[in-house]
């Protein structure tokens, strides 16, 4: 019995090393994927925050676009039309006398 109790002391260090090793690799592996993982939940954050910009100009835009498309109707209007010459270009119509206001100092 003396021989199996020297075989299993050597057998056991091998197996030793080969957990230490296969651990090792397990924990240096598991720390890439912890960094990888983090930095991309950043660049996620950051193309978020891009998108969000993205979508608030787009939506800008659009109501831009369609502030202008109500403008140009109104264009359409010869009643507008005179409206705006009065207040922009102070223009009266015929037989018509401009009033100025002077504010009180």
């Amino acid at each position: 019995m003396a021989t199996a109790s020297s075989n299993s002391a050597p057998n056991r260090a091998g197996t030793k090393r080969r957990l230490k090793l296969w651990l090792f690799f397990v924990v240096l592996f598991m720390g890439w994927a912890l960094y990888t993982g983090i930095t991309q939940m950043g660049r996620q954050g950051q193309a978020e925050d891009k998108l969000a910009a993205a979508k608030q100009k787009i939506d800008e835009a659009t109501k831009q676009t369609e502030d202008l498309k109500l403008e140009l109707k109104r264009l359409n209007d010869p009643e507008y039309i005179g409206l705006k010459a009065t207040q922009e270009f102070g223009m009266v119509k015929k037989g018509e006398k401009q009033i100025d206001v002077v504010p009180k100092p």
